[in-house]
């Protein structure tokens, strides 16, 4: 294949779109199976993740030109002259020719009686970029929606909750390409000794504003660095690890981790615990529960027993066990769009309320499995309050023998400035610079 790149970059967006597939693992999943130069596997990421963010934009411009609804046209055809227009507003190094012809070579494969299409349809674009922002709609939510490249449910849902400004600076973060952060594993090194191994090889790096954050360049195969290998670190947001860190998990305690895989929060709670204590952890996939005993054994961790069981589910046996409980609730995702980009476009309304019930049912299980006196970390990587504050005030409301903790002295002084009255720490990529995430303790009182 005389293009590899932009043909796996088709053939993932071509995959989202019909099988509602996730781009990382996709990702992940071609670079293994084709042996891509480091070079190539940028651009094709570029191309996946640029397209994905701006789609909405994208799609406005191509229906200004195109006679059909988009709807009615060949998905791969599509895509190819999605990439396309991609490449010529976005890309400045590739030249449009380029991006025309190869766009049109890509659609003989799998669509060759369109080729033609894709060929007019781009030619016709490239005589009027000036229409790529030239945006007709009077409706602000629409026009929002375009400009910023959201859906127009999001750009209404939220704009209730935020001032305008607020959610344009949130959804030009959302199509920002997000800082690599990666947490020390202090149990094998320290920061400094793994920074310094990062500099001698040559790998730009600086601190993350947690003690044991770094951010480092992107890397092509992270998990063929000999540092990744050996377990010096994990790739994890700084908003993830701070739940582990408002948990505070102490040496020696018993912990249960509901929702844990692949296992980022759980071995960070054990290296807080020093590796000394308990922790049970639970995810209801197979897949999904040999990946957290693989990076416990490579981070050398030894106290996380994987268990493959469904944390919607009660057990009888984990009732009153528990010191400490994490609940990293299953939720919309929505405070991860830097990083998968097609969650804007697979996510909706309906599933924010289906998910509601199955995060209050978690938080139930949550309370009967911890001690009194104990304490349940609930947190979501989603920025709804219908996911996250109305959950928690709906639960105490229910269950008088819990009280939400001042979690203040827990936070790091680099975010209490997103607390809100000392209970809830909310972080958004346009004023944290990590993840969208919601993190509260509650304490049970009998």
């Amino acid at each position: 294949m005389e293009d590899k790149a932009r043909f796996l970059a088709l053939k993932i967006l071509s995959e989202i779109d019909e099988k509602k597939a996730f781009s990382n693992i996709k990702l992940n999943q071609y670079y293994k199976k084709y042996n891509l130069s480091s070079l190539d596997r940028a651009f094709a990421t570029e191309v996946v993740y640029g397209t994905l963010r701006w789609k909405l934009k994208i799609d406005y411009l191509i229906q200004k030109f195109c006679k059909r609804d988009l709807k009615d046209i060949n998905i791969w055809a599509l895509n190819c002259i999605r990439i396309g227009v991609y490449q010529i507003f976005f890309m400045n190094k590739v030249p449009e020719f380029a991006a025309v012809s190869q766009s049109v070579n890509l659609c003989k494969i799998k669509a060759p009686k369109l080729s033609g299409f894709v060929n007019g349809i781009l030619r016709n674009i490239l005589r009027n970029k000036q229409e790529f922002e030239n945006i007709n709609e009077k409706n602000k939510i629409k026009f929002l929606s375009i400009k910023y490249s959201h859906p127009e449910w999001y750009v209404d849902y939220f704009i209730r909750y935020f001032d305008e400004k607020f959610l344009i600076d949130l959804m030009e973060a959302n199509n920002k390409v997000p800082e690599l952060t990666v947490r020390v594993n202090t149990l094998k090194s320290t920061k400094n000794e793994l920074k310094d191994k990062f500099i001698k090889r040559g790998i730009k790096v600086k601190d993350g504003q947690l003690k044991d954050s770094l951010i480092i360049e992107e890397i092509g195969q992270i998990e063929k660095m000999p540092e990744f290998l050996e377990g010096l670190f994990y790739v994890q947001d700084q908003s993830s690890m701070l739940a582990a860190i408002v948990l505070n998990p102490k040496p020696g305690e018993k912990v249960l981790d509901m929702c844990a895989a692949p296992g980022g929060k759980t071995t960070h709670m054990a290296q807080l615990m020093e590796n000394k204590g308990e922790i049970i952890a639970l995810d209801v996939y197979e897949h999904k529960i040999n990946l957290i005993k693989e990076n416990s054994k490579r981070l050398g961790v030894d106290i996380i027993e994987a268990m493959l069981k469904d944390a919607s589910i009660f057990y009888k046996e984990f009732e009153n066990y528990f010191d400490k409980v994490l609940l990293d609730a299953p939720c919309s995702g929505l405070g991860l769009i830097r990083k998968k980009p097609e969650i804007r476009w697979n996510v909706n309304l309906k599933d924010i309320y289906d998910l509601t019930k199955i995060q209050y049912s978690l938080l139930k299980n949550a309370s009967i499995y911890v001690k009194i006196n104990g304490e349940v970390l609930y947190s979501t990587c989603t920025i709804t309050k219908d996911e996250n504050e109305k959950i928690i005030e709906s639960f105490l409301n229910e269950n008088p023998n819990f009280e939400l903790l001042n979690i203040n002295e827990l936070v790091p002084e680099e975010y209490k400035n997103s607390l809100i009255d000392g209970i809830y720490l909310r972080l958004f990529p346009n004023v944290n610079n990590t993840d969208g995430f919601f993190i509260c303790k509650l304490k049970r009182l009998w």
